[in-house]
């Protein structure tokens, strides 16, 4: 009794405490309405917002094609101007434009100490000093003498060559070095399985491969898969001497710096590539089987770059922060963005990129606090993490704290939705949370998957950024759509970019039509000069994905999209992802797996409907965190995570908290999953159930978790 008194006291005090805090805010905002009203100019940020980004220059009673409103902007117009049509232009051009300026920076690993924790155990972090810099010109002739290296070694202009490695100047450098002199790279995922980097490198041919002090290793099993490799080149590690003994006769071992040494008293000129030479053959993660090699030509990366700095505000001090993986298109295209406006580039990892990463000694900054970046590129993955992690912070504070941070992110919203920011709160709040990534981002892009409206709106709230949606996929070399940056709302992707156009064709399946209401529906095809000439060694399935029209290449995406009145793309549903269940429902695997993503207790999810079953079921790993706070509110806490997986206690309270946050996200009664299964492995790459870029492997999912399928529906 006494114990419940004390809690609606509490109660009290905190509702009393908010509500006088409410009633300060309403004060304050009438007082200093007329001073940001004319500041603020709000109404101009609402006339962006809703302005129209498309209209549509093809009808007729299957599809709709739309175009951009916009006109090209200064950056792409200078790039017509000096006839930059291929990546070798692009870095003679800023190494010309920005010579002295800083371009690629790496942060100074001192040195690999022992830290106690404490819970007794022995990690090892890194003890981390300053970024040091290469300059626009210097990075422009290491990449040349690189080059020139390569072609003394005995590789010729256009002959495949790998890159197999971690995002890091040197991979940006190497790359260049071989558009240089013609060289198609091949760009495989540093977390792809043995299996799938045999295939990549057996397909394309190579006989030399670049790749990491880290990934050599792998070489001594993965030399036996690839007959035709004689030449490794690694790039050195700050620390560690590299063991180069141990590997099959007759392969050349040697580091990076020795290959850039020999080109430097080389004879060989650069060979420039032509706009339709192959750049990169950039090989998809393989979410449906075997990886394919995508075929992105000179012309398809500069045109995707010319869509960019449309859409995105550049200035000349930013600093991006790179840490996806380069074997991405979507960062790598944003990097060569960097370079053609100047950008300097800081690299990062994910074991280093903020204080409290796992490798960070304490005591010592992470790359974000030194590098104090502007702009950075991220994941939806990525961002429902950090989304998690400040509802976790928020949650573990006291009532009082709890109750005025709801209020004053609910107040910022309010206030945003209409036009205007906020700098008082966000200064008193707000930037404190922005401190995280440095302080100065200003604008984040999100790619690679869509990104839940409610992660993106706490994300640009927290963190005070542009949060920036794109669409596109490593067919378009990553170009189609763009949010523009004063866009206000959640969940969509923006209008088509300056170089491509975007068309819904009715696909009468899934019962997704041009003429349904209120916004037309269809798949998504895009046409335009980002659209690849196809896929490697696979002239079937090029012609089944790409087509020609009227001199233009387009590809059909399999993504499910709707076009709003003003013209911006949300893309609604996947082709392969759509399921209907017996009573005729169709239910959006992906969707439905994206909202429930960003619930706590879920650290990954993969949901699955028996077309012959009345309701869907879901495969869960859950955080462990979370899962350890729920089992001592279940009396569970002295059980291991392999017991906490296998209780029926813990199956139903987290069934029940997916319900729950099920309503929330307003899922249909139908999408909601009506059993789920605790999985105790974290689904990684290496046991091939995700791809290298973390999406789902639906097929080998199943495989595996069939016995858990079956045991689901028959109960």
């Amino acid at each position: 009794m006494f114990i419940e008194d004390d809690a609606q006291m509490d109660s009290f005090w905190v509702q009393s405490a908010i509500g006088a805090i409410k009633a300060i805010a309403f004060v304050y905002d009438i007082i200093t309405m007329p001073v940001y009203l004319v500041l603020q100019k709000p109404w101009k940020r609402r006339q962006d917002s809703r302005r129209v980004k498309a209209k549509i220059i093809k009808n007729d009673e299957h599809e709709l094609t739309y175009r951009t409103t916009d006109p090209p902007r200064d950056v792409h117009v200078k790039m017509l101007q000096e006839n930059i049509d291929t990546l070798e232009k692009v870095f003679n051009y800023v190494a010309k434009t920005h010579s002295n300026k800083r371009c690629l920076g790496t942060r100074q690993i001192l040195s690999e100490e022992d830290e106690v924790q404490p819970n007794g155990r022995v990690f090892k972090k890194y003890n981390m000093g300053d970024y040091k810099w290469r300059t626009f010109t210097e990075a422009e002739r290491q990449a040349a003498n690189f080059g020139r290296g390569l072609r003394e070694l005995g590789q010729k202009p256009r002959e495949n060559i790998v890159i197999f490695a971690e995002t890091r100047a040197e991979w940006m450098v190497a790359a260049h070095g071989c558009f240089k002199q013609a060289m198609p790279i091949v760009t495989v995922y540093a977390t792809l399985g043995d299996e799938g980097v045999a295939h990549c490198i057996s397909e394309t041919e190579v006989t030399t491969v670049i790749t990491s002090h880290d990934l050599l290793p792998k070489f001594k099993t993965l030399l036996a898969l690839c007959p035709n490799v004689n030449t490794i080149i690694y790039m050195e590690d700050q620390l560690h001497k590299t063991e180069t003994t141990g590997f099959k006769e007759g392969v050349k071992v040697l580091p990076f710096n020795q290959v850039v040494k020999i080109g430097q008293d080389s004879k060989f000129e650069s060979v420039p590539p032509k706009g339709d030479d192959v750049a990169i053959i950039m090989y998809t993660s393989g979410s449906t089987g075997t990886p394919k090699g995508v075929l992105l030509s000179h012309k398809n990366c500069i045109a995707t770059m010319k869509g960019f700095v449309d859409m995105v505000p550049i200035y000349p001090d930013d600093v991006l922060i790179g840490f996806l993986p380069l074997a991405h298109v979507f960062e790598l295209v944003a990097e060569s963005v960097c370079l053609m406006t100047g950008v300097s580039i800081g690299y990062s990892t994910p074991l280093t990129l903020i204080d409290t990463s796992s490798k960070i000694r304490r005591g010592c900054k992470g790359d974000a606090s030194v590098l104090k970046p502007t702009c950075m590129t991220s994941v939806p993955l990525i961002l429902d993490r950090i989304s998690k992690g400040i509802n976790d912070k928020v949650n573990s504070g006291s009532a009082f704290r709890k109750a005025l941070f709801k209020f004053l992110y609910q107040y910022k919203v309010k206030w945003i939705q209409r036009g205007y920011k906020t700098p008082l709160i966000d200064k008193l709040v707000f930037k404190k949370v922005a401190k995280l990534m440095g302080g100065r981002v200003r604008i984040i892009m999100s790619g690679g998957a869509p990104l839940s409206a409610d992660t993106h709106e706490q994300i640009k709230t927290c963190l005070c950024v542009d949060l920036i949606q794109g669409y596109g996929l490593t067919e378009t070399t990553s170009g189609a759509t763009v949010m523009h940056e004063r866009d206000m709302t959640y969940g969509r992707t923006g209008g088509p970019l300056t170089v491509c156009d975007i068309r819904l064709v009715n696909w009468e399946e899934g019962n997704y039509r041009i003429t349904n209401k209120p916004y037309p529906q269809g798949e998504v095809l895009i046409g335009g000069d980002c659209v690849s000439q196809g896929y490697y060694k696979l002239p079937g399935k090029t012609n089944e994905d790409f087509f020609e029209e009227d001199g233009k290449r387009w590809f059909k995406t399999g993504d499910i999209g709707e076009v709003q009145t003003d013209g911006v793309l949300k893309i609604i549903d996947r082709k392969k992802d759509l399921v209907k269940l017996q009573a005729g429902e169709y239910v959006s695997l992906g969707k439905v797996e994206s909202e429930l993503k960003t619930c706590g207790i879920v650290e990954n999810i993969c949901v699955y409907g028996d077309p012959t079953k009345q309701f869907t079921v879901a495969l869960v790993v859950p955080n462990l965190k979370h899962l350890e706070d729920l089992a001592e509110r279940h009396g569970l806490q002295n059980n291991t995570y392999e017991e906490l997986c296998s209780s029926p206690v813990m199956e139903k309270a987290i069934l029940k908290e997916i319900a729950d946050h099920s309503r929330k996200c307003k899922l249909q009664k139908f999408e909601v999953p009506a059993a789920i299964t605790l999985c105790k492995e974290v689904w990684s790459p290496d046991m091939g159930l995700v791809t290298a870029a973390f999406k789902l492997k639906r097929k080998d999912i199943q495989d595996r978790y069939q016995h858990d399928i079956n045991r689901m529906y028959a109960s």
